[in-house]
């Protein structure tokens, strides 16, 4: 039956991940794969990723490439003739969309700044910068090393170049009252931006953060009823300032939504390629859970050894990928197609729950299922609700 049905990448797009692992500083927030380095082989790790590509195009070949999205650590420590030559590689292997959307992460140092122009003129056109705050007292406790006017120059800077430019903050910070952040997320909006990543601090095991948490030395957290009211705060603001959430943290005026970030949410193809990069590939027919080694030195070791940086492809069966497609789609205001979940699960899916639907938490249109506004802050509840037997 999988065989018959279209592809995941036919109904969800197909995407590239790039994931450059460092940074100059670890955030004490940050449980991404991401390390600090003395010095960085930028030649040998350019030969490394444009031998994945190489690699991962023989099985994709045909595709048309959604997006490119660089990511990371800090991938504005890449050299721009890096990242040009990966687009062009890519560009040799795949059809590229004609709308292709190539976004690079960018953190708002003067340094990372001045590259902007090369990385326009090698083919990017987005950029994401990780911002966080517009209060310097909080950068500070946030462990970035940016200053609030180094971060608007910069994103002056990337305007010049870019036509989409995106950043990201994050609320119920340390000390941190409603009405601070109702004039802090006016600020950002304020700043001409289209499209906003706006994510609620979260304690991360494992994290310097989670240590010191968990040592009682993490003060002044905002209590549960307080960050939940933020949340409906940062709804209405955006909403008035027409940027509308069409994903749980993401917010966009409408044609600006980040199509990288739309391949994962509607369950596309996607191929992960640097140290720690999943993938999720439909190959054969069959859905493969892709995996690469996390160390940095391990992946590119067995890069250049092997010719492969695959650690392992995972066989992903019908109600698994039903599961991950809810996981994924009802992040998203459009939801999910339950035609597509039935199609998966080799039966129809069915809501167990009447009372979801009862209350005004999820709402069905033909083959469209969706959680409401009212739903929203709920969400993992109702997805475990959900998920098929």
């Amino acid at each position: 039956m999988a065989a018959e049905r279209p592809e995941d990448w036919q109904f969800g797009g197909f995407g590239l991940y790039i994931h450059w692992p460092f940074c100059q500083a670890k955030c004490p927030y940050c449980d991404f794969n991401s390390h600090v380095t003395a010095s960085i082989d930028q030649k040998r790790w350019c030969a490394a990723y444009l031998s994945e590509l190489d690699r991962v195009a023989q099985t994709t070949g045909g595709r048309v490439l959604r997006s490119i999205f660089f990511g990371g650590g800090t991938p504005s420590l890449m050299e721009p003739e890096t990242v040009a030559a990966i687009i062009e590689r890519a560009q040799k292997h795949w059809r590229f969309a004609n709308d292709i959307e190539i976004t690079l992460e960018a953190n708002p140092t003067s340094v990372e700044a001045g590259r902007f122009a090369g990385y326009r003129e090698g083919g990017v056109n987005r950029l994401s910068m990780g911002i966080q705050s517009l209060r310097d007292d909080d950068l500070k406790r946030l462990g970035r090393l940016h200053s609030v006017d180094e971060a608007i120059r910069a994103f002056d800077t990337a305007r010049a170049h870019f036509d989409r430019v995106s950043f990201d903050l994050i609320y119920a910070r340390q000390g941190q009252s409603l009405a601070d952040w109702k004039t802090e997320l006016r600020e950002a909006l304020a700043m001409s931006i289209d499209h906003l990543s706006l994510y609620q601090l979260t304690i991360e095991e494992g994290t310097a953060f989670g240590d010191r948490y968990a040592a009682g030395k993490l003060r002044d957290l905002p209590a549960e009823d307080l960050a939940t009211d933020m949340y409906f705060a940062t709804q209405e603001i955006c909403d008035a300032a027409g940027m509308s959430a069409y994903e749980v943290s993401n917010h966009a005026q409408t044609g600006s939504e980040s199509r990288h970030n739309l391949v994962y949410w509607r369950y596309g193809d996607y191929a992960g390629i640097g140290p720690g990069a999943h993938g999720r590939l439909t190959l054969n027919g069959s859905r493969h859970a892709i995996d690469t080694p996390l160390a940095p030195g391990a992946w590119l070791a067995q890069v250049e050894k092997t010719g492969s940086g695959q650690k392992s492809a995972t066989l992903i069966t019908g109600a698994e990928q039903a599961t991950e497609y809810l996981l994924m789609g009802l992040r998203i205001t459009e939801g999910v197609d339950t035609s597509r979940l039935s199609a998966m699960l080799g039966r129809e899916f069915t809501i167990k729950n009447n009372y979801l639907v009862e209350e005004g938490l999820i709402e069905q249109h033909e083959n469209a299922l969706r959680v409401t506004a009212k739903g929203r802050p709920l969400l993992n509840a109702i997805i475990r609700e959900l998920m098929p037997d």
